[in-house]
């Protein structure tokens, strides 16, 4: 596989990825070859912004790019060649919190490194992780919050899925705001993620790949 894909989106050079995929496609390249290349490009994305050298306008611009690429090669991708997916991963802002953006990068970052993401949305309740835990077995629950009133809320939720007989079948994982290993102690969950990138690699420890 040729890297030049993965350097340009990686590089955030959005005329030169498209252009670049526009003329690999009318070449004959392989369609799940390049979206390959730019999954890769996403990861280098995500490390340089948990090592600060991108910010969040960054990441955000990245996923624009990403998207136009993705509409360019779907119409070539037939329904066999869908890239398989790792696993399902459940993620919610925990009830009582309605902050959404670190969830959503969460959400966007763990999508394109292969996971199918079921994203339950802000001021979560209990009971509705505890259903979605049930109806799709799901092995991995990530809770986000970025107020520490929310640490709570983590706590209770936990249990919520603890008391529902289902906390040995899953692995928790929380972030956001001022989240360390203090707070993971408190409420109970398997780990926490200080990024976007952390979750991804904790999804994949859990769930392979």
């Amino acid at each position: 596989m040729s890297g030049e894909l993965v350097k340009l989106l990686s590089d955030l050079k959005e005329p030169e990825s498209l252009a670049f995929v526009e003329k690999a496609l009318a070449e004959g390249a392989d369609p799940m070859d390049l979206l390959g290349q730019a999954r890769e490009a996403m990861n280098i994305v995500g490390q340089r912004f948990a090592s600060s050298e991108y910010f969040i306008p960054d990441l955000v611009y990245s996923g624009v790019i990403l998207k136009s690429i993705v509409e360019m090669l779907e119409p070539h991708i037939t329904k066999g060649q869908e890239a398989k997916r790792l696993g399902k991963v459940i993620i919610g802002t925990v009830a009582g919190d309605i902050h959404d953006i670190g969830k959503d990068l969460v959400v966007f970052m763990l999508d394109v490194n292969g996971f199918e993401v079921l994203d339950l949305g802000i001021d979560v309740p209990i009971e509705k992780f505890v259903d979605t835990i049930k109806e799709t077995g799901t092995i991995v629950v990530g809770l986000s919050g970025f107020l520490t009133l929310s640490f709570q809320s983590m706590k209770d939720t936990v249990e919520g899925i603890k008391e529902a007989g289902l906390r040995d079948t899953v692995k928790i994982m929380i972030g956001g705001g001022q989240i360390d290993e203090q707070v993971r102690g408190f409420t109970g969950a398997d780990a926490y993620g200080k990024d976007a990138m952390a979750a991804v690699q904790l999804a994949k420890g859990w769930i392979g790949g």
